[in-house]
């Protein structure tokens, strides 16, 4: 549907890219994040004029000075390649934490959609990924109710979210888009049918986080505030699974990468004390 919607895609030269993530370290940044449309799908131009993968643009961002933690999103499965791996294994300051949708478990679902992937080749990636890094989690994005979607395929889906174990995910019903091929055919799924397989793919995902977010009681986390809380004396950060830390504190720790030691886990966060 995204090229359908947002238009084809183009790379930047990695030149460009470096120096604005110089810039902004200059200016106290201390995370970057690259974006794109499919951005493990990256190809831009190398300072050296050859083809440079987002493999090899991590790897030259990592060397830069002052930055602590590089994050990319959203990828694609189709689009995950060996230095990418390589940059995984290899750089520290790759966050363990990866967004990789997913949409269906169901083979008959990703080929109406044209994913060009099977459920068992997405599972082979996220086996190679934590290969290559043992600590890595993910997250995704699921539609229930596509077009034709059976109940044995919203079954595929469950039993694929069980296999993998993700610790967030954005799930939505189907919804027609003008102008895209799913919707202008027949088989699309009663509203009632699409509520109750949401609720349910919901509920499963729900329990993985909570049940997540609850093991990081006791450990003690990096966390890289940036924010003030809903309660007047609380500030908010993020670990390197980007959930949302809560500390008693002020501005004065924006920007600081501090150690905390997790005291609660909940549904959509955690908190606990500076040590």
């Amino acid at each position: 549907m995204v090229p359908y919607t947002r238009g084809s895609e183009y790379s930047r030269s990695a030149k460009t890219i470096l120096e604005e993530a110089k810039h902004l370290i200059s200016i106290g940044a201390k995370e970057i994040t690259l974006l794109g449309q499919n951005v493990n799908g990256y190809h831009g131009e190398g300072p050296d004029g050859s083809e440079w993968s987002l493999g090899r643009l991590i790897y030259a961002l990592a060397e830069l000075d002052g930055i602590k933690r590089i994050r990319y999103t959203t990828s694609h499965p189709l689009d995950m390649h060996d230095e990418l791996y390589n940059a995984h294994r290899d750089v520290p300051i790759l966050m363990p934490f990866l967004h990789l949708p997913v949409q269906s478990g169901s083979d008959l679902i990703l080929n109406a959609m044209n994913r060009k992937h099977t459920a068992a080749d997405y599972l082979k990636i996220i086996e190679k990924l934590r290969t290559a890094c043992a600590d890595i989690e993910f997250s995704s994005d699921f539609i229930v109710g596509y077009p034709r979607e059976t109940n044995k395929d919203h079954k595929d889906t469950l039993e694929l979210i069980k296999n993998v174990g993700y610790v967030q995910s954005y799930s939505f019903k189907y919804s027609p888009r003008p102008g895209t091929p799913a919707s202008i055919l027949q088989t699309q799924v009663a509203e009632e049918i699409k509520s109750e397989r949401l609720a349910e793919l919901q509920d499963l995902i729900n329990a993985q986080q909570i049940a997540f977010n609850q093991s990081m009681i006791g450990q003690t986390m990096e966390v890289l505030f940036d924010r003030e809380g809903k309660i007047p004396g609380q500030v908010v950060g993020k670990t390197a699974y980007m959930q949302s830390v809560t500390l008693n504190g002020d501005s004065s720790l924006f920007g600081n990468l501090l150690s905390v030691r997790i005291s609660n886990g909940y549904g959509n966060s955690l908190s606990g004390e500076r040590i």
